[in-house]
């Protein structure tokens, strides 16, 4: 037993010694912060209390940057949940080739979010003639688009969902694959018995049913997602193209306000508690209400 037991910690203890070091402290630290006047230093020594709360929740920018993750949810959860989920119904029916188009569509999912969206910038959706989604439109006699521009309409939203969509919906696909897969065959001989039309009649009695699990954990996952949207706000729309402040989600103002020009690092560790606290509400409420967890018939 003590031999198995130092065999434990030589395997689990360099990565729980990271898991705290890189994780558990630094938020441990970001709480202690956030009831300080941190400007420009992680040691600070003027306690304000609950200060910096009631001033994040006072400040107009921050405000509208949770209105923007509202909007950006709404958008992307149930386009990612529409695409990845018929993504699997096409490649669960395939006969031949289904692991390479299994794989051809899940290997976005490895491609950094960063990479992804300077092609989105440079390439796909750069504005010019010569763009890719500008000459596709130029084809059919339509009108070239500035697409990350600032004026109405606002293009670069079409930018901003894409690229998650491309990114994100090969991985929700291997999950409702594997949801997919534990459907028992018998359903669909009984269903076939009793009359049921090959089609939308048997995917909304029986198979939509039996991804009821599945289904919740895409959606929780997609929104608590949707609230840490960063790399392609941050890469697609700068300040410097004069980009309202509805334009950026949370943490993109929170990366803003602790390490911007004023460095309020007080400031921004409040709004990060507040961020994990309604993701945390968010999501409660969430597996409440889709009853996550209860037994199924």
């Amino acid at each position: 037993m003590r031999r198995r037991t130092l065999w434990f910690w030589v395997f689990v203890g360099p990565f729980a010694a990271g898991l705290a070091l890189f994780t558990y402290v630094p938020l441990l630290w970001s709480l202690y912060l956030s009831f300080f006047d941190a400007h420009n230093t992680v040691t600070p020594h003027d306690f304000v209390g609950l200060g910096n709360y009631t001033s994040m929740l006072q400040d107009r920018a921050f405000v509208e940057s949770l209105g923007t993750f509202g909007l950006f949810a709404l958008f992307i959860v149930p386009a990612t949940y529409v695409l990845s989920l018929s993504l699997a119904l096409m490649v669960n029916r395939l006969r031949f080739a289904q692991a390479f188009f299994r794989s051809v569509f899940f290997l976005p999912t490895a491609c950094s979010y960063v990479v992804a969206a300077l092609i989105w910038k440079l390439s796909i959706f750069n504005g010019v003639r010569f763009g890719l989604a500008n000459t596709v439109l130029g084809w059919f006699g339509a009108d070239q688009i500035a697409w990350l521009s600032t004026t109405d309409p606002p293009w670069y939203w079409v930018v901003i969902v894409t690229v998650r969509l491309w990114l994100q919906s090969g991985f929700y696909m291997v999950l409702f694959l594997a949801g997919l897969q534990r459907v028992p065959a018998q359903l669909y001989e009984a269903a076939a018995v009793d009359g049921a039309r090959p089609g939308w009649q048997v995917f909304r009695h029986i198979t939509f049913p039996q991804l009821r699990s599945t289904s919740v954990a895409v959606a929780l996952l997609l929104i608590i997602n949707a609230f840490q949207a960063f790399d392609e706000f941050f890469n697609l729309l700068s300040d410097s193209r004069g980009y309202p402040p509805y334009a950026r989600p949370p943490l993109v103002y929170l990366y803003y306000t602790a390490l911007g020009q004023g460095q309020n690092l007080g400031r921004g560790s409040a709004g990060a508690v507040i961020l994990a606290l309604i993701i945390a509400v968010v999501t409660v409420v969430q597996a409440r209400w889709f009853g996550l967890g209860k037994k199924e018939d």
